[in-house]
């Protein structure tokens, strides 16, 4: 069954079955782009909704929208919002118009659900229409990012969630490795012994910083420039407009979402999201700096460092039996080059507007989406599938403290740089260890050696006994 829809290019069939209308089916015809569709972005879906139901109640209250097509209107959007219409949402998230597509893709499946609840049939837009009533007081260029911010905003606050997951399980293996001694290094060469629950407890500071910034850039996204219509101006809305649907957005979302104070600035402006694509780029670098050293402390398992074993997930290998490679860090760090990829489309995106509105939009939403989604998923497999099931090799981690030349650093304060410099050079030239070589040219005694040896006096700042002679002096 079909029936006929109509725009000003002409007349078109549709099926009978679906909700979407005759703009969403051009632009079904027109972008064939990225294979990833509206519908499988459901919180960009269910922001959409709540766009449209506060435009709605906000309408009504300044008497531009009936009690009747008030209450259809919303409870089409309710039910959009639960999720049983996603499959309508059909359009390309990557598309030309700004934006359009996908803000008509939202009006004409809302209309046609309140048209059903009515007792009407698809179709019948004298009765609903999806640009006199659901987009009523509006423009896809206040509409379309009001609910992307809506989007980035919950999206954020999930990445929030799955970051603090992640920052959980580096603190349960900080505290379990808090007594292992191991040799710290720089430039990849040895250096001075730390514990690896320091280097743990490291990893777990590091993205606790970044928790913090990612609710810094959510705060950002807040102002929005619902009511501004086309480009700020607020044509064809009413006076009280931009105030009332502030007022209805906030209760229908339960945000703080805000107007913004100049709303032709705010509809040209698209400084928030790369701000927020900076913060998802900062996170990814340092998210994938954390695995390249997970796969560096794991390699081997015999002729690698070997410090840390990760949990066995997969043959390594379709040659090499019993390999076993780090494919969970290995996939944390492609996601991160993907986001910090999408950074980079983010900011030509953003730069690309022109004049009183920006087009690009619609990638900077698959951008950002796909960022917050990836990094959200990466940081919850690299917890769950790597991080809770990582195991100490004890043995190695203190060997190598002990064979290690840059154990000479700690006895600088007693026989100077000079001797250590020198131990440090025998010890690479003959293979043999610093302390065997101090005690051959006497410069301690197996006493002294053992106490500037202990694991507490290598691992945080401490008074020689020459320093507390000095201070008695």
């Amino acid at each position: 069954m079909k029936r006929i829809e109509h725009d000003f290019l002409g007349d078109l069939e549709i099926a009978e079955d679906v909700y979407y209308g005759v703009q969403t089916f051009r632009a079904l015809e027109n972008f064939d782009i990225s294979h990833d569709r509206l519908k499988n972005f459901p919180n960009f879906i269910v922001a959409l909704a709540q766009v449209k139901k506060a435009a709605a109640l906000a309408n009504n209250e300044l008497g531009l929208l009936s009690d009747e097509l008030k209450d259809y209107i919303c409870q089409a959007c309710d039910l959009v919002m639960s999720g049983k219409y996603n499959d309508q949402f059909v359009v390309d998230m990557i598309q030309g118009g700004a934006g359009t597509s996908t803000n008509m893709n939202a009006n004409e499946v809302i209309a046609n659900i309140a048209l059903e609840l009515m007792g009407h049939k698809k179709g019948e837009y004298k009765y609903c229409h999806p640009n006199d009533h659901v987009n009523l007081s509006q423009s896809t260029n206040d509409a379309y990012p009001t609910a992307m911010r809506i989007a980035i905003y919950d999206r954020l606050t999930d990445l929030a969630e799955s970051m603090k997951f992640l920052q959980a399980s580096y603190d349960r293996k900080a505290e379990e490795f808090k007594d292992i001694l191991k040799m710290g290094r720089t430039q990849l060469q040895d250096a001075v012994p730390m514990t690896l629950g320091a280097e743990f407890k490291t990893f777990s500071i590091m993205i606790g910083e970044d928790i913090d910034r990612v609710l810094e850039a959510r705060n950002l996204i807040r102002e929005m420039n619902l009511g501004g219509t086309a480009i700020g101006t607020g044509m064809n809305s009413h006076p009280d407009y931009a105030r009332v649907v502030e007022k209805k957005l906030q209760e229908v979302t339960g945000k703080p979402f805000i107007t913004a104070g100049n709303l032709i600035e705010a509809t040209q402006d698209n400084g928030a999201y790369v701000q927020v694509s900076g913060v998802l780029k900062r996170v990814a670098v340092k998210l994938s700096k954390v695995c390249n050293d997970l796969r560096l402390l794991s390699s081997g398992p015999r002729a690698g460092i070997g410090e840390i074993v990760l949990p066995k997930m997969q043959p390594g290998s379709t040659i090499m039996p019993g390999k076993v490679n780090p494919v969970i860090p290995e996939v944390a760090n492609q996601v991160c080059f993907m986001v910090i990829g999408n950074d980079v489309t983010v900011s030509f995106a953003a730069e690309a507007g022109q004049l009183q509105l920006n087009v690009m939009e619609p990638v900077l939403a698959y951008a950002l989406f796909n960022s917050m989604e990836m990094l959200g998923k990466a940081m919850r497999t690299l917890a769950s599938k790597c991080v809770d099931g990582i195991v100490a090799n004890e043995e190695v981690c203190k060997n190598y403290v002990f064979n290690s030349i840059g154990i000479v650093t700690a006895l600088n304060p007693y026989i100077g740089y000079e001797n250590s410099a020198s131990i440090a050079t025998e010890a690479l030239k003959t293979g043999k260890g610093v302390r065997e070589i101090v005690l051959e040219r006497g410069l301690l005694t197996q006493e002294q050696l053992d106490e500037i040896f202990k694991p507490e006096n290598m691992l945080k700042p401490h008074m020689t006994s020459e320093d507390k002679q000095k201070m008695q002096r």
